[in-house]
């Protein structure tokens, strides 16, 4: 996982308990808020799903995507929502059995890139769920069991989990053979079918999920919350594919799109994929501007108002202007983010000039001479000073031993996924009863 943009939430994440948190017997916790809420809808091996979890997983779903949270919308979403939660908890026994554990930092981390990916202040969606009513748990324990089931899959991967030079080698060589070819930059949720019966509930879900993107819902925090795909956490990115890495149904269609284009439901072995397509390329012809940069941010205490900042605000831009006086080289602007307790870390990566979605701050980066401190950069929960390190001219479609190893690996994972999945729901004790509607609170 990257370590970038970490979202301290321990206060939070205590709640969470233990490494991994523990489901919940047959009898229903002491001080429920009602009978209706605690009612068994499913049971999983012996742990049950109540309509209070339904209710709460998808009410987290209806505000991401920005319907309304009413009754209707949640019984709508009800078959879906059960659905992710049952196959969750037959992961969290999984991740037990082998007895792998979680921290909070991992799963505050975690968080932070959801927010990060989409733009959002640190803590956002913690405070957008508090107020609408979500209990943070809901995030937390579906983060955790994500993080989980990775690891699960690294052990049962064992050996082909390796990824060797002479694997990379054969797609470096096949990379060379598709020059001037497409390449699709694509991201991906991912419902699976297990029981043909409820193919009808999963494509009704699929539907809905597009009307949310297509509305301008962030296709990142609806992967991340609903994509059964294991790229979730990284917003359902599947990185830069060629055509005969894509599944030929998803491939016709990403040949067709637009960018920043929403498909339709695309049946696909083992369910329905969603996508949205990025950007396209040809293979090994994309030059780009990439730059190493460091950053030094200084943050502020509550969100910023302009017109009236507080002391606390006055005084974080004075410091930022008083290291941005004072750096000489990008290992000054490494030690000056530790002082002010690397907040944000200062090695963001890699950046590729003209992917900046931010009109200003590209120009910014662009007009920089490397080693020469930016004036401090205010947005509203800091201000940052940055630095460019380096600059230079390359092919950007030409992917690193790095890359191509990480993209192999990423296939062999998703399809461990898919396989173990399917082998627990057939060996689960399941008794899933109905319930009362997925809005009962």
């Amino acid at each position: 996982m990257s370590h970038r943009n970490t979202l301290i939430l321990f206060a939070l994440l205590a709640a969470a308990g233990g490494a991994v948190a523990q489901p919940r017997r047959l009898a229903a916790p002491p001080g429920a808020p009602t009978a209706d809420a605690m009612q068994i809808i499913a049971v999983v091996n012996g742990d049950v799903i109540t309509n209070d979890d339904v209710s709460n997983r998808g009410r987290l779903f209806a505000l991401s995507t920005g319907l309304p949270v009413t009754p209707e919308v949640l019984a709508r979403l009800r078959p879906q929502v059960l659905k992710q939660l049952v196959d969750e908890r037959l992961r969290l026994q999984e991740v037990q059995r082998r007895r792998i554990g979680v921290s909070d930092r991992e799963i505050a981390e975690a968080i932070g890139e959801i927010e990060q990916r989409n733009g959002m202040p640190k803590g956002a969606l913690g405070t957008s769920l508090r107020g609408q009513g979500v209990a943070l748990r809901t995030l937390i324990d579906q983060v955790r069991v994500q993080l989980g089931w990775t690891r699960v899959l690294r052990e049962e991967l064992g050996a082909k989990a390796e990824i060797t030079d002479a694997d990379v080698a054969e797609q470096l060589r096949i990379f060379k053979d598709q020059i001037g070819k497409p390449e699709f930059r694509i991201s991906e949720i991912f419902i699976p079918i297990d029981d043909l019966s409820k193919t009808a509930d999963a494509r009704r879900f699929a539907d809905t999920v597009i009307a949310q993107l297509r509305a301008g819902a962030p296709f990142p925090v609806v992967a991340a919350q609903f994509s059964q795909s294991q790229t979730a956490l990284q917003g359902g990115d599947l990185g830069w594919l060629r055509r005969n890495q894509l599944d030929p149904a998803v491939a016709a269609v990403a040949q067709e799109m637009p960018p920043g284009a929403v498909s339709n439901p695309i049946d696909v072995p083992g369910g329905i994929s969603i996508i949205t397509l990025r950007a396209k390329r040809e293979i090994g012809r994309d030059q780009a501007t990439v730059m190493s940069i460091r950053q030094v941010f200084v943050p502020f205490v509550g969100a910023l108002n302009p017109n009236a900042p507080t002391e606390q605000q006055r005084k974080a831009v004075e410091q930022a202007q008083g290291i941005s006086r004072s750096v000489k080289n990008c290992k000054d602007m490494e030690e000056a983010n530790g002082r002010v307790g690397n907040v944000r870390p200062s090695d963001p990566g890699e950046v590729r000039l003209e992917t900046v979605s931010s009109g200003p701050l590209r120009s910014l980066l662009s007009g920089m001479k490397e080693g020469v401190a930016s004036k401090p950069v205010v947005a509203n929960e800091g201000a940052a000073v940055l630095m460019v390190c380096s600059r230079e001219q390359k092919n950007a479609a030409a992917p690193s031993k790095e890359e191509v190893g990480q993209q192999l690996l990423q296939e062999r994972v998703e399809l461990a996924s898919r396989q173990l999945q399917r082998d627990l729901r057939r060996r689960a004790m399941l008794d899933e009863r109905g319930g009362v509607g997925a809005g009962a609170t």
